[in-house]
């Protein structure tokens, strides 16, 4: 049977995964933004996950290569369906599963005997068959597992990274039956060059998924809680890390602000699903906690700097190099620095935001701040929140004024032009 594909969603997931699959199948992608999909078909990616060229090279009809669409008709002769929709937290920071069932319910009116829906969306184990699938049946009239069939395969998607791409990461992959989990299997072994792991079940593999970020957000808590414990003790941190790094054995992470829409959200989706079965997660959202509360610390350490300086607080011109979640990548999604920035006006502060990766509509869109084009001069404090490359060229002492301080979060600045770093 010849593949073609539907791929649900065409954020920074979902368009990484289609280019890839459209090079040996036929793809249509398929996304609710129209403005999205027209900027697509144009030859531009804004989430710059994947270059113009290599946009463009698989755009156009034939019997492989990818055709975009906000038309669900579009999809309704694909017997791969591949939904990559986001899962967020709400504001209470419980899962926010609309986009995946309003997926399902799209899919379930076109699905046909035969066809395989498979999830890579991060959720809780059990989503794909005690969520997905009941919408699946309901809208198809078709049965699980005897007239259609499901798999799940985590995205491992890493933002801004260009080395570790689709095709580069291993894949974990999962089908509703043996015959389908090989079926599954073998569709992304024919894209994965660097392999793909069949896990024995979906909720397996769903699992897989969620604690991968859970463990990373737990070891970040961890050395986040280092470095207040050694600004205390007037140590540096960093120092610290890299001494004891020297060990063969010693987990490498760094202290800082652990936003965008995996590390901060997924260990919520597994402490929901615990807490349904009766378990209390201590550790899990003991590290959520901690991981939360270093943008308050991170403005407080720089308003205790300004202070030890003589820096009038009131109306003090701040720099914040920085808003998106993570360096050299446009996402603002779930960022922390915007923490910093809500703490540091608070104190009354004017703080001017300095960063050319963010798209500045976007900025103003959700969090209600208009980011400056160009850099001024005479700024009170600098606060580095974002390592992004281009700001390593920056003069900052060109930017201070007089008793001006500097703030490192990412501790990539060199230690003799700075003041106090994380």
């Amino acid at each position: 049977m010849n593949n073609k594909i539907a791929i649900i969603g065409l954020g920074y997931v979902g368009l990484p995964l289609a280019v890839e699959f459209a090079k040996k199948y036929k793809v249509i992608g398929f996304d609710i933004n129209q403005s999205r999909v027209d900027a697509l078909n144009e030859g531009h990616d804004a989430t710059l996950e994947v270059s113009d060229d290599n946009l463009n090279a698989v755009l156009g009809q034939g019997d492989v290569g990818l055709e975009l669409s906000t038309n669900s008709e579009s999809i309704s002769d694909c017997n791969i369906y591949i939904v990559t929709v986001p899962t967020p937290v709400d504001i209470n920071n419980r899962p926010i599963l609309i986009p995946l069932i309003k997926s399902s319910e799209t899919i379930g009116k076109l699905l046909k005997k035969g066809d395989i829906v498979i999830y890579e969306s991060t959720v809780y184990p059990g989503v794909t068959e005690d969520i997905c699938v009941p919408v699946l049946e309901g809208k198809s009239g078709l049965k699980f597992n005897v007239d259609f069939f499901c798999g799940y395969s985590p995205e491992r998607i890493n933002p801004g990274d260009k080395q570790h791409t689709v095709a580069n990461i291993l894949k974990v992959t999962s089908g509703s039956t043996p015959d389908i989990g090989q079926k599954v299997n073998n569709l992304y072994a024919s894209i994965i060059t660097a392999g793909t792991h069949l896990a024995p079940t979906i909720k397996v593999a769903e699992a897989a998924k969620v604690i991968e970020n859970a463990q990373r957000d737990i070891n970040i808590a961890f050395v986040n809680e280092l470095a207040k414990i050694f600004n205390k003790l007037n140590i540096d941190t960093h120092a610290v890390l890299e001494a004891a790094g020297t060990k063969w054995n010693f987990l490498k992470f760094k202290p800082g602000l652990v936003g965008g829409h995996c590390i901060g959200v997924d260990p919520f989706y597994l402490a929901q699903k615990a807490q349904e079965v009766g378990y209390h997660p201590e550790i899990i959202l003991a590290g959520r906690r901690v991981n939360d509360s270093m943008g308050e610390y991170v403005a407080t350490e720089v308003l205790k700097l300004m202070v030890t300086n003589d820096i009038t607080i009131k109306k003090a011109k701040v720099l914040m190099l920085g808003i998106t979640f993570k360096e050299n990548c446009p996402d603002i999604r779930n960022t922390k620095a915007i923490d910093v920035y809500n703490a540091l006006t608070d104190f009354n502060m004017s703080i001017d935001v300095y960063d050319p990766w963010a798209d500045s509509k976007e900025v103003k869109e959700e969090y209600q701040i208009q980011t400056i084009k160009e850099l001024r001069t005479e700024y009170d404090a600098i606060v580095h929140v974002v390592a992004h490359d281009i700001f390593s060229d920056l003069d900052l002492s060109s930017l201070k004024a007089q008793n001006s301080v500097i703030y490192d979060v990412k501790g990539t600045l060199d230690i003799n032009n700075i003041n106090k770093r994380l």
